[in-house]
């Protein structure tokens, strides 16, 4: 951010910047630090002597009007309770928001809004639901996210994968936290900063 600094009409975008390099030259033995996960890859590089990523770290994305530049990091699983057959016209959960267009397969899976699982990703009509990867097949939340478990259809999964007791990918290498988070209509820092106390955490070296 020294040097060069591009101007705008009605001032300059980095003013702020300039005051912060005015600071550092007054307390030149302070390490200085001024940026998070986005400026972390800005052009003008404002890295000084420290950075501090945090979404980034996660595999979210920092630049998020350009391709992500960093690769997913955080999964998410859940396991499948229980499965069965509902009939056309069947609803699933609480106030009836969705029914059942065919006959379906339905998933309940073990994971909700009581561990951050936004209701926001509720089925219903006229907007996009949250979705699970079961068996490598994309299946979609049907009916409300409720407080302890999600029901999924699983009618287009593999019936080896869609089983009691398997493990279903709801964050990872196929559904990334930016889709998760507009599916549910908010932010991917809010996926992240919402995962409860009740998941068992894994942390794995590169």
């Amino acid at each position: 951010m020294g040097g060069d600094r591009p101007q705008a009409q009605g001032g300059d975008p980095f003013r702020h910047g300039n005051e912060f390099l005015d600071a550092r030259a007054r307390f030149a033995d302070i390490p200085a630090s001024m940026s998070n996960s986005s400026a972390v890859f800005l052009p003008q590089r404002p890295h000084f002597d420290l950075i501090r990523p945090g979404y980034a770290l996660y595999g979210g994305n920092p630049t998020p009007y350009a391709e992500c530049p960093v690769r997913p990091v955080a999964r998410l699983s859940a396991r499948i309770l229980s499965t069965r057959e509902i009939e056309p016209g069947a609803c699933v959960g609480y106030d009836a928001l969705w029914s059942a267009p065919r006959r379906t397969r339905i998933a309940t899976i073990g994971v909700g809004y009581a561990d951050g699982v936004p209701v926001g990703a509720t089925a219903c009509a006229g907007k996009p639901a949250g979705e699970a990867l079961v068996g490598g097949v994309r299946c979609p939340f049907i009916g409300r996210v409720s407080m302890d478990y999600v029901v999924l259809d699983v009618s287009d999964a593999p019936q080896d994968a869609a089983q009691r007791g398997a493990w279903v990918e709801l964050l990872g290498d196929n559904i990334c936290v930016e889709e998760a988070a507009s599916r549910a209509g908010t932010i991917g820092y809010e996926i992240l900063t919402r995962l409860g106390a009740r998941f068992s955490r894994r942390y794995v070296g590169a």
